[in-house]
């Protein structure tokens, strides 16, 4: 099928580095190894701030529909709209009314709603999410929490799972070469819920520091000196800032750990927990948001309790401990990413999700 490709919050094509780039790029290779040619459509990025930021968007919107609409009366349209991550904060104001005058299936990959945000002024911008997610052929959550949020907000909609995934190929030619005291970390460095796990993280690391680890932190953002500040009472040498990486880069630093250390407060769940076991690396992370789809507790890492810095600490000390234990989740990390959550196996889904929804009657 001709897939008209559109993300309201974070194009595919967005110059900084992020989860949600990532992840809107993998589901474009997917559909294309699945056989389907993909346009990204549109780079008008949807994202208000604040509520009163909404009209000025909406006009943005309609001048965009209309070059689309001028633009499909000259060309082949497209043959279905999938849009990824439609939220209060960044709805779709494109596909919904351009796949109803095309009459073409419109479709959605992690969509969330929610009805608390209402009651603080976003309800008139989260509407066409809402409308969004009723009309859609099929509404793809990543996650249980975000299936039982859509379920719950609107009964009547169409959902379909697919577990978070990673391209796994440039892992799997990585051997692992663990330093079984080496600590890794993957993250931005913004204001937000990314800044409160570099602050849980180095709370953690400061009950445990009679043990024998390093910490590599890969990553740069807005925030570094802030981050810094947050680790500056450790001893010298215990703190590796390896900043910003290219993925294959990443990807050897990673095979060189033992274990990979994030809280995770507020994830979405967590495409570097992904990418950390495909390396070889165990997780310590917080059983709390979407986590638990991308790390098999107690099998491939250890979930502590939201918000117990002693609990994490404690984890993290029992894996630089146990030597065996940290050995055998390290296999079983990396086995549960390449073989359960790949690209190819990804692709496979999700053309299967839209064969049984979106009406795709196409041969291969």
């Amino acid at each position: 099928m001709r897939i008209a490709f559109y993300a309201p919050m974070k194009s595919p094509n967005h110059p900084v580095p992020s989860g949600d780039r990532l992840m809107a790029q993998l589901l474009v290779r997917a559909l294309e190894m699945a056989g389907h040619s993909v346009e990204v459509v549109s780079e008008l990025r949807i994202y208000a701030g604040t509520p009163e930021a909404a009209a000025e968007l909406r006009v943005k919107a309609e001048e965009e529909r209309e070059r689309l609409r001028r633009k499909w009366q000259q060309e082949p349209k497209p043959e279905l709209w999938f849009c990824y991550h439609p939220y209060y904060k960044s709805p779709d104001l494109l596909g919904p009314r351009i796949a109803a005058e095309f009459a073409i299936p419109y479709v959605t990959a992690e969509a969330s709603y929610s009805r608390k945000r209402d009651a603080t002024g976003w309800a008139d911008f989260q509407t066409p999410v809402g409308e969004a997610i009723r009309r859609a052929a099929v509404n793809i959550a990543f996650t249980d929490r975000d299936r039982r949020g859509l379920e719950d907000a609107f009964p009547e909609a169409r959902i379909a799972g697919l577990k978070p995934f990673i391209d796994t190929a440039l892992f799997e030619p990585v051997k692992p070469d663990p330093d079984p005291q080496r600590l890794m970390t993957v993250a931005m460095m913004r204001a937000g819920d990314k800044m409160e796990s570099y602050r849980m993280l180095s709370a953690a690391l400061r009950v445990i520091e009679d043990r024998p680890w390093t910490l590599g932190i890969v990553g740069g953002g807005p925030l570094r000196s802030e981050v810094e500040a947050l680790f500056a009472g450790f001893a010298p040498g215990r703190i590796d800032w390896l900043g910003q990486r290219e993925p294959e880069d990443i990807a050897s630093l990673l095979s060189r750990g033992g274990i990979y250390v994030w809280p995770g407060c507020g994830e979405a769940y967590g495409l570097a927990y992904l990418e950390a076991q495909a390396a070889g690396l165990p997780v310590v992370a917080q059983r709390t948001a979407g986590v638990p789809a991308v790390v098999e507790a107690d099998m491939t890492g250890l979930l502590t309790a939201d918000g117990d810095v002693g609990a994490y600490a404690r984890a993290i000390a029992g894996l630089l401990d146990d030597g065996a234990r940290r050995e055998a989740m390290s296999f079983a990390a990396r086995s549960f990413v390449i073989n359960e959550r790949s690209l190819a196996g990804a692709a496979r889904e999700l053309d299967l999700i839209l064969r049984n929804h979106a009406g795709a009657t196409y041969d291969r």
